[in-house]
């Protein structure tokens, strides 16, 4: 009997050393050794170069507090677990990156991996940044080098037991990280590889249009499908789907016009995709945009379409509650028939943003209001007043399922449990 049971913990120790030693060498896969990096000046060019391209990750977006400086960190990214607080990138030698090297630099981007040797939080996209090139990332660090160095202490992340825990990380990225290299599709054209790198590589699309599963884990890596953004609960649509944001059937002009000013002729971004394009996308160059409007044009359709619910009852008895509401409020930017008024308001009837399969991103917009982003190309976007103190949670939802199911539109009801579901703390 004995025997029996130290042979059982012996065989239970050694399965245990052995998945330990699986992780860890999951957790260093695709890793080179750190070698000293040749002392090289950074050119003008090279600095340039590098300022662009943190401008088409996005970086001072995460890295810059509000009313802070730009690039000393501090602030917080939430999610489901706690949040994550984001570094200083200037070269301070106490808190920034003064004393880092370019090899160490890559290996944040390419391993998700600090320069002592933690495991990071994939808060930061590097399960995207992983996708950009040694000379793209040495071209970033050249430039944030280059900044003024700001003495800002990091911020410790506040998250929850068990995922303040390197050890649960390093399972996480056991089971959903591998490093890559970029790769060239031979069979497309260069246009279509250079929007390829940029949307799914520095452009980090897939961390918010992509559904996340109990662990904060994307399908892929290159899942564009749609998703809640967790915490924020804005829905990111689909990419891929022709009833959410796939722009297949659209021209090249009208994707760029999106991607360049926030609003075209069939559509205009407003919630977390305008900070993305305030900061981000505006700043690119023409050919750069071309190529991730011929990426996204190219994207493949979801294999199903969900079908459209038929009216109930219900539906029409809250549909004909809301008009008297949709009269009073709405119809007189939007128009009697949500038809609209071309670069101003936009169209209701017809819209995809409206009939989308979650009505979360109208429930924040008829709450909390909104503008579109202020760019070179839209510097006076016209916007959207609040009605969070204006209208109960009945009353949105009786206006939205009346918006849903009006002029041709074939969306489903709107509960006032949705409503209560999709408000922001800022709307409470």
């Amino acid at each position: 009997m004995r025997l029996a049971l130290a042979r059982g913990i012996a065989a239970m120790l050694v399965l245990g050393a052995s998945l330990i030693g699986l992780i860890a060498w999951l957790n260093v896969r695709g890793e080179d050794p750190l070698t000293p990096d040749a002392a090289a000046h950074a050119s003008a060019e090279q600095i340039a170069r590098g300022a662009y391209l943190a401008r088409a990750g996005n970086c001072m977006g995460c890295h810059t507090e509000r009313g802070g400086a730009a690039y000393a960190g501090g602030r917080g990214v939430p999610t489901p677990f706690g949040s994550v607080f984001a570094p200083n990138l200037t070269p301070d030698r106490s808190s920034g990156l003064g004393d880092w090297t370019a090899v160490e630099f890559w290996r944040a981007l390419h391993n998700g991996r600090a320069r002592d040797g933690r495991l990071l939080y994939p808060a930061f996209p590097y399960p995207n940044y992983t996708r950009i090139t040694r000379v793209d990332s040495d071209a970033i660090f050249a430039y944030l080098r280059s900044l003024p160095a700001i003495a800002q202490a990091n911020r410790a992340h506040t998250l929850e037991f068990p995922f303040d825990q390197q050890a649960a990380l390093a399972v996480w990225r056991a089971l959903y990280f591998r490093p890559v290299q970029p790769e060239t599709d031979a069979s497309r054209n260069a246009e279509w590889n250079r929007g390829a790198y940029l949307v799914e590589g520095l452009g980090h699309c897939n961390a918010c249009h992509a559904s996340r599963n109990a662990l904060g884990a994307t399908a892929s890596p290159l899942d564009l499908a749609g998703g809640l953004i967790p915490v924020q609960n804005w829905y990111a649509p689909s990419l891929t789907s022709p009833h959410e944001a796939g722009v297949a059937d659209w021209s090249d002009e009208h994707v760029v016009a999106l991607l360049k000013t926030g609003v075209a002729q069939r559509g205009a971004v407003m919630g977390p995709m305008s900070e993305v394009v305030s900061g981000s996308t505006q700043h690119l160059s023409e050919p750069d945009l071309r190529a991730m409007a011929s990426y996204l044009k190219g994207l493949p359709p979801p294999a199903t379409q969900a079908a459209v619910a038929p009216r109930s009852a219900g539906l029409i008895a809250a549909s004909g509650s809301g008009a008297k509401l949709y009269d009073r409020h709405c119809a007189a930017c939007h128009g009697d028939q949500g038809e609209g008024v071309p670069g101003v308001y936009p169209a209701l009837a017809g819209s995809r943003a409206v009939t989308m399969r979650t009505p979360a991103n109208l429930v924040h917009m008829v709450l909390e209001g909104g503008f579109p982003p202020a760019t070179a190309g839209n510097p006076r976007p016209y916007g959207m007043p609040p009605f969070a103190t204006v209208l109960s949670n009945d009353e949105v939802a009786q206006l939205l399922t009346h918006v849903r199911s009006s002029w041709g539109n074939q969306g489903t009801a709107v509960s006032a449990l949705d409503v209560t579901k999709f408000r922001s703390v800022s709307a409470r």
